[in-house]
């Protein structure tokens, strides 16, 4: 949610992408209220820029990108000076289209890219921040990051950019990791024949119904278990028994699609040693139990 302080100091000057900013030392911060339908309006900012929906759709039309829908909950890494073609179908005066759009100082991006290349080294490669259009769903991690930052920038606290600094190298580490396992999902195949920890996952999800171990795992790469375990985690932000764990239950999502499907057949085929660890994991990601969820797919499907 947009912090009251931003809607009590803002002026409405227009009616198509009205302008509050607030300024730290590395990074500054706009939010953009439209209040009535609009199309192509035209937008550019010389540095990387973290655009976030916060209320109300845009539809955005971006260099080699499909035009897509852009909405509460997602985010946008823009490189310098990308050109943003937007529409906004639905925004009226009672009901405003919001974006936050947060140009980050390069010399920060690169301080936090240099620190995680010496301290938390990729696999096969450095780490290097997005210059492409990456389009993403915030989890509740960057989510918060995001509200955290609205905040500060409107607080009146002598060591705002302290804090700012800090949550800025966070929020550049998460969306680094948030790329990286958008990567891995999207090309896999691609890169496994040159890539350890991308071939490791495509292991995983040939696998599911093997019982698949960390040590099994970490010697297919000459990997020690717990440097494998390390490395997995720096890259993709989530440890490799809670990967395996969310694949198994995609794949379990999917069969149970199937009517004639009994959920000890499918939590076995998914490879869970354990039916009630089984349940317990489904309910836990989904939150209906594998019968529940069977059930109410079948009903979505008739």
């Amino acid at each position: 949610m947009i912090t009251d302080k931003i809607l009590k100091n803002r002026r409405l000057e227009t009616l198509v992408e009205n302008q509050t900013s607030y300024a730290l030392k590395s990074a500054e911060m706009h939010v953009f209220e439209t209040h009535q339908e609009a199309e192509q309006i035209l937008l550019k900012f010389h540095q990387p820029v973290l655009a976030s929906m916060l209320e109300g759709k845009k539809i955005m039309h971006l260099h080699n990108m499909t035009s897509f829908d852009f909405l509460p909950g997602e985010s946008l890494i823009l490189p310098p000076d990308e050109l943003m073609c937007i529409d906004f179908p639905e925004a009226k005066m009672d009901n405003p289209t919001r974006c936050l759009a947060m140009a980050i100082a390069e010399d920060k991006i690169e301080q936090t890219v240099n620190f995680l290349n010496e301290n938390r080294p990729k696999l096969d490669q450095d780490w290097a921040f997005t210059d492409y259009n990456f389009h993403f769903t915030n989890d509740i991690a960057i989510q918060q990051i995001i509200q955290r930052l609205l905040f500060l920038f409107t607080e009146n606290h002598a060591s705002k950019d302290v804090f700012a600094d800090f949550m800025l190298q966070e929020l550049i580490i998460r969306i680094l990791q948030t790329e990286t396992k958008k990567i891995y999902s999207d090309k896999t195949m691609k890169l496994s024949s040159s890539h350890r920890l991308a071939y490791i996952i495509q292991f995983i999800r040939n696998n599911l119904d093997k019982d698949l171990t960390i040590k099994e795992l970490s010697n297919k790469i000459y990997m020690s278990e717990s440097n494998f375990h390390r490395v997995f985690k720096n890259e993709l932000n989530i440890s490799p028994i809670d990967f395996i764990n969310n694949e198994r239950i995609k794949l379990a999502t999917s069969l149970l699609q199937d009517p004639r499907k009994k959920v000890k057949d499918v939590y076995m085929e998914c490879g869970f040693n354990s039916l009630s660890y089984f349940i317990r994991m489904f309910k836990r990601k989904e939150q209906l139990s594998p019968k529940e969820y069977q059930i109410s797919t079948k009903g979505f499907l008739s």
